[in-house]
C-alpha cells in the first residue's frame, strides 16, 4: 500500500457515495480548495484531521496514517499536462507567465510568490454568456536576499 492506493479509494468511495469536497472540507473546517489538495495526495494531513477523512471515507487505520505522510508534491503523468482542464492552466502559464512574473517584479521587486504561504479560491460566476470560472491565488511575497 502507500499514498496513491489511499488517493485512488477516496476517489472511487467519492465516486460511489455522490461525496462533495466542499462537504468534506465543512467537516475538516478548512476550504475546499486545500481539502480537495489533501485528498487527492498534495498536502497533508494531521492525525485529528486523517481521522475525518478516514470516516468519510471508510478507511482502515493504516490508510489513515497514509494521509499524515509527506507527499511528493506537484506530481503529474507527465511533463506537459494532456487533461484538457489542466493543459489551459499550463497554457495560461505559457502565454502570460512572464507578465505576471513582470507585473509581480514591477510592484514587489526581485523575489517570488509562495505556494507554501498560499491560499486560493475558486468560484461559480454566473453570466448570461455562459458561466465564469473565477479563480483567486493568493501567495506570500518572498523577497530574494542579498548576503
Amino acid at each position: 500500500m502507500n499514498r496513491n492506493d489511499v488517493t485512488e479509494k477516496i476517489i472511487t468511495t467519492k465516486v460511489s457515495k455522490g461525496i462533495k469536497w466542499e462537504d468534506v472540507a465543512k467537516k475538516l473546517g478548512l476550504s475546499k480548495e486545500w481539502t480537495t489538495a489533501g485528498c487527492l495526495g498534495q498536502m497533508t494531513f494531521d492525525a485529528a484531521q486523517a481521522k475525518i477523512v478516514g470516516k468519510i471515507f471508510g478507511l482502515t487505520l493504516e490508510e489513515q496514517k497514509w494521509l499524515q505522510v509527506v507527499p511528493y508534491k506537484g506530481s503529474l503523468p507527465s511533463a506537459v499536462p494532456t487533461d484538457p482542464l489542466i493543459y489551459r492552466w499550463y497554457e495560461v502559464v505559457s502565454v502570460y507567465g512572464t507578465t505576471i512574473k513582470e507585473l509581480i517584479h514591477e510592484e514587489f521587486g526581485d523575489g517570488i510568490m509562495s505556494a507554501i504561504d498560499f491560499s486560493m479560491d475558486i468560484r461559480r460566476e454566473k453570466d448570461p454568456k455562459g458561466d465564469r470560472v473565477n479563480v483567486v491565488l493568493s501567495g506570500k511575497f518572498l523577497p530574494y536576499k542579498q548576503y
